[in-house]
């Protein structure tokens, strides 16, 4: 596959998410640096971002379409369009059931990406 700028790279669906240290204690291999920000990417669109926010945020960790449209002033289909980015960035699953489909947060994605950015220390945050 070839990744042009609107292409996102695609996971394997089998493959781990944590794929390499915390950025504070090496540096990432172009390898690494490649499918970390395949990630970084899907999630970076605000939409996106807050339908993650909103899935994980959900009763049960997980979301229908039907629950997440009314939220946003988009279309069903659209909706559905940065829900299937996500899914192919591998930071959702989904479970079709009836008419409706349900997507939940990949456990090992978001802690793939939580532990990115550990430092190992606490600091004071800035203002």
């Amino acid at each position: 596959m070839s990744n042009s700028s609107r292409e996102l790279p695609l996971l394997e669906r089998d493959s781990p998410l944590v794929c390499c240290a915390p950025l504070a204690r090496e540096p990432l291999t172009a390898a690494q640096a490649e499918q970390v920000s395949g990630l970084l990417k899907a999630i970076a669109d605000p939409v996106r971002l807050r339908l993650m926010s909103m899935i994980l945020s959900h009763e049960g960790g997980e979301a229908c379409v039907c629950d997440l449209n009314d939220a946003f002033d988009l279309s069903q289909p659209t909706i559905s369009h940065h829900l299937k980015t996500l899914f192919q960035a591998g930071l959702l699953d989904r479970e079709k059931r009836g008419t409706w489909v349900y997507y939940r947060a990949r456990p090992a994605a978001v802690a793939g990406l939580t532990s990115l950015f550990e430092t190992g220390t606490v600091t004071a945050a800035r203002t």
